[in-house]
């Protein structure tokens, strides 16, 4: 009986005993339904091999994955009243912030920072969607603004990454007058004679696509980012007709010239890095010729070579 209890039974058990595996494994491509080892879909920058599509990715891994080395300095989030119209629904503002702020270990919405992409010292902010789906506030706009002054400051080109479904409702017409504070900060990038280059991906809606995010120099999207003011449907109920097929994603707005390019985000940062070096005149990178060994030159003989003999018969 001892053997039976000691032995068979509790190797019985092991095998009927649920293991725990971690929940983010695997992850489920959206698109085509495929399984992708979560270790792989990382080390591609989150973007599926097989179909390509774009998984959202948090400020963090945007700035690692943007930025030489993934080395970069955040500057500091700047102070605002947290809750300026004392908003709530069926639950309190405030207490909306303190979830998020812990959810993803930030102050708000926007994310700014400094560092070199291929060389090329920028300024860059981009949207933490997963903090209220990336909406505009007041913190973040005056993150947005400030962002803007430290690129003029540094005398940087400023990067501007958007992902949000829009103004917070929480801060009614706070959150909308950002969009004007917004533009002037686009202007002083210009009248310092900066690049003002914005990044939309998925996705770019409401307030935000009516403001900083179409004001670029230059527009670039991630793949199949829907990109617009209104959704599709809304659209579609006002004017009471059927829309194009594939309306306001980014490919539509490319052919249809809202959008100047559609660029992979394996390929993001050297695009931009080039875009850079041509609007400020910099001399092309090229990385293979930089690679090769410097030309070594070999010792000459004393004697010179170039000397011939002619023999006596025909002298």
């Amino acid at each position: 009986m001892n053997c039976i209890n000691n032995i068979v039974r509790p190797r019985f058990g092991s095998l009927l005993s649920k293991r725990e595996t971690p929940e983010n494994l695997w992850i489920k491509d959206p698109q085509s339904g495929e399984m992708v080892f979560h270790t792989d879909l990382e080390q591609n920058q989150f973007v599926v091999p097989n179909s390509g599509f774009h998984i959202k990715i948090s400020v963090s891994d945007r700035f690692r994955f943007f930025f030489d080395g993934g080395e970069y300095q955040e500057f500091d989030q700047p102070a605002v009243p947290v809750d300026p119209l004392t908003f709530r629904d069926h639950k309190r503002y405030t207490d909306r912030i303190k979830e998020n702020k812990a959810k993803t270990n930030r102050e708000d919405s926007i994310i700014v920072a400094a560092g070199d992409i291929d060389g090329v010292p920028v300024v860059a902010a981009a949207h933490e969607f997963s903090f209220m789906g990336g909406s505009l506030g007041t913190a973040a706009g005056e993150a947005i603004v400030q962002g803007m002054e430290k690129a003029v400051e540094m005398n940087r080109p400023f990067i501007m990454f958007c992902a949000s479904g829009g103004a917070r409702m929480q801060e009614g017409i706070l959150s909308l007058m950002q969009l004007p504070r917004s533009t002037v900060g686009v202007q002083r990038l210009r009248d310092a004679g900066l690049p003002y280059i914005v990044v939309m991906t998925n996705p770019t809606t409401g307030g935000v696509s009516a403001s900083y995010a179409m004001l670029g120099d230059v527009h670039i999207a991630e793949p199949a980012s829907e990109i617009g003011f209104a959704g599709k449907r809304v659209i579609e109920q006002t004017i009471r007709e059927k829309l194009p097929e594939g309306f306001q994603t980014a490919e539509y707005l490319e052919k249809n010239g809202m959008v100047d390019m559609v660029v992979s985000r394996l390929d993001m940062a050297k695009t931009i890095a080039r875009i850079l070096r041509l609007m400020l005149g910099l001399p092309e990178k090229l990385a293979a010729l930089e690679a090769l060994p410097a030309p070594t030159q070999e010792p000459q003989p004393e004697e010179a070579a170039s000397e011939t003999v002619v023999p006596e018969e025909q002298a």
